[in-house]
């Protein structure tokens, strides 16, 4: 496949952070964590974490489950197709990231903050709180799915304490708007991408994520291409033992561009299937989302939280439309 080509870069471009202060609580050494995700956060807006904290077995228990899913029928998958609450299956041609792009080659299955028909958020009718849509054809991946869910979130609530500090606030700055959050994560299959289908068609198109953090587990395949401030295309190859961290728009917008929200796709030409697992950490529906300004004037008006996500998805999906 000749277009949508990447350049490999040095590690120092998309750095390698130990954030192993931050998980076990080492105060001798956060300070320093935080300067290298406040620099990689204001480059290019994406960086490694190792020592993360998510046992290998979670995540190794998680991808299983991911490719046995998605090897099920499309017409089970079906069964659990994406509903008003954005949980559960999207198939094939239901993601475009812009209103010019192809329809994203992939399959996702998207599950949040596990509650029950009882929860009071639910019945009030939030539009991102609700049961998730678990298949009844594979009863094991909901204990599955929610194990890696929660270790990623305790892994995001770390990483964005890390940020805060990096702005000049106290730590906790935003455990509190973390207490009922509308963190999502999914898992996503890439099928191998024909160089015939032509140079528009991405395994998911250039775009820039909608919330705050974004964690990414990706297998050895790779297919994940980062935008610098160059404007170049450059390769995210997969490093085990570590996940992709980038910022979302929701962080660049709450540091006042402090932290960048950078684009990226990917392009799996690899001629083999692709799998990745996607935390994206958000806080509380209703948070207001107010840039923090030092000496400068804020560069977007206030929004919340849920008014923006929603925003995001009525442009992407085509289940909302």
């Amino acid at each position: 496949m000749s277009y949508a080509t990447a350049k490999q870069i040095s590690l120092s471009e998309i750095p390698v952070i130990d954030i192993a202060p931050l998980v076990e609580g080492e105060s001798g050494g956060r300070g320093k964590v935080a300067e290298d995700i406040l620099a990689a956060a204001q480059g290019v807006g994406f960086f490694y974490v190792r020592n993360h904290g998510l046992p290998p077995q979670v995540i190794a228990d998680a991808m299983a489950a991911s490719k046995e899913f998605f090897a099920h029928p499309h017409e089970e998958k079906m069964t659990v197709r994406i509903n008003e609450r954005h949980r559960g299956f999207l198939r094939v041609g239901e993601a475009k990231m812009y209103e010019t792009a192809k329809a994203d080659l992939k399959e996702s299955f998207v599950w949040g903050l596990d509650v029950g028909e009882d929860d009071p958020d639910y019945l009030a009718g939030s539009p991102m709180i609700g049961p998730n849509n678990w298949p009844d054809f594979m009863p094991a991946l909901r204990p599955v799915l929610n194990a890696f869910y929660a270790e990623s979130l305790d892994c995001g609530r770390h990483i964005l304490r890390a940020c805060a500090a990096g702005l000049g606030l106290p730590e906790d700055t935003f455990d509190a708007r973390y207490d009922k959050t509308v963190s999502r994560a999914s898992i996503i299959y890439y099928p191998p991408q024909d160089a015939a289908m032509g140079e528009r068609q991405f395994g998911v198109a250039p775009h820039t994520d909608y919330g705050c953090l974004t964690l990414l587990h990706q297998d050895a395949t790779g297919g994940l291409q980062v935008r610098t401030g160059k404007g170049e295309w450059v390769m995210a190859l997969p490093i085990e033992g570590t996940l992709v961290v980038n910022v979302g728009d929701l962080l660049a917008r709450w540091s006042n561009d402090r932290f960048r929200s950078n684009p990226h796709r990917v392009v799996n030409s690899s001629g083999a299937v692709r799998y990745s697992m996607a935390m994206f950490v958000d806080p509380n529906f209703d948070t207001p989302i107010i840039p923090a300004v030092d000496g400068g004037e804020p560069k977007y008006e206030p929004t919340t939280c849920g008014e923006y996500i929603l925003s995001r998805y009525d442009e992407s999906f085509s289940y909302r439309q």
